[in-house]
């Protein structure tokens, strides 16, 4: 295996530890058959789904937030306040501002990080890993904390069964910190963006071009709306093409990597790329039958499943890749230094 590590940087980051929260109450395909138009068999058939956690009223984004970074700084056993920065990606803030940022950081202590939000829908939390990762590699900072949370259920509509069979709530946490050793950590990423898809995947209301009003509740502009087959047709060619890319940029195929972690939108979408890359089912990791898409948390919440399950280990080579709404597309090669 010829790894070819590009020289960008004297110092590389890595993830040292990972949190993941869901809330206890399920949602599962039995529940929706009561809810709308729907059945269990044509819900698993079509996206691989079979249950999906969701809050309970009064529960959000930071909260979930909170938890998985508490989780994840157990994990590595310092306290919040050794924390530099917070980075949450999510589509789902508590609020317009403050950035859950802010709120995340109050609610778990890190006196001394600074943070911000990153709005990059599925793709969030790959977005999200390396804007930390240039924060450690940079020098300026030791400790990033990167979250992928969101409350999807928050922006369902529970009577449009193409899109409230699909989503659940979750969230997860990793920290970035540079590699010591022989470490390599995080090692190529690529990332696009289509904004020509925009129309494809949104919620059209809330923002400065359809402010909240009495009009924009009752069309329901402020809920998930999305053309499922557009999304589909971009997402099979996308995931494979970005994944592809930064293999072939290291001199590696599908075959060289201990896992594979995608994006859990639709287990017919991550099952045709792990085709194109050559890899058997055992490689990929998937769980969206048990969470469903929960957007920014679904690759550290797949992250945990790879753990908990033995199915990666240190020193494997990983990759995670996403689409999500904008359009947006990424993918990271990392080693596993956990």
């Amino acid at each position: 295996m010829d790894l070819k590590i590009a020289p960008r940087t004297a110092v590389r980051a890595k993830i040292s530890a990972l949190g993941t929260y869901v809330p206890p109450r399920l949602l599962t395909n039995a529940d929706l058959e009561k809810m709308v138009e729907t059945n269990d068999q044509w819900i698993m058939e079509r996206t691989g789904i079979r249950e999906r956690h969701i809050v309970d009223k009064g529960v959000a984004t930071s909260d979930l937030a909170a938890e998985a970074a508490k989780k994840c700084l157990a994990m590595r056993g310092i306290d919040a306040s050794e924390v530099d920065a917070i980075i949450v990606a999510t589509v789902t803030p508590d609020m317009f501002f403050p950035a859950t940022a802010c709120l995340v950081q109050d609610k778990i202590g890190a006196s001394k990080a600074w943070g911000f939000d990153l709005s990059a829908a599925c793709s969030g939390f790959i977005y999200a890993l390396q804007v930390g990762a240039k924060l450690v590699e940079s020098g300026v900072h030791s400790k990033v904390l990167v979250i992928g949370a969101d409350v999807m259920s928050s922006i369902i509509d529970y009577t449009d069964r193409a899109t409230c069979v699909i989503f659940g709530d979750g969230a997860g946490a990793v920290l970035l910190e540079p590699c010591v050793g022989d470490e390599l950590g995080l090692i190529d990423f690529s990332h696009e963006i289509d904004g020509g898809g925009a129309a494809s995947l949104n919620m059209p209301g809330g923002g400065s071009l359809h402010p909240p009003s009495a009009e924009t509740v009752a069309s329901k502009m402020h809920y998930v709306h999305q053309d499922g087959a557009a999304v589909y047709k971009f997402a099979v060619r996308k995931m494979a093409e970005v994944s592809e890319r930064v293999l072939e940029r290291n001199g590696l195929k599908g075959t060289d990597l201990g896992c594979f972690i995608p994006h859990q939108a639709n287990k017919r979408i991550i099952l045709a790329t792990a085709e194109r890359l050559g890899l058997t089912e055992e490689h990929v990791i998937i769980n969206i039958d048990r969470f469903g898409n929960t957007t920014a948390g679904t690759i550290p919440l797949a992250m945990q499943t790879a753990m908990d399950e033995k199915l990666v280990k240190k020193g494997d080579l990983v990759l995670l890749a996403s689409v999500g709404a904008g359009f947006t597309v990424g993918a990271t090669l990392l080693r596993w230094e956990i």
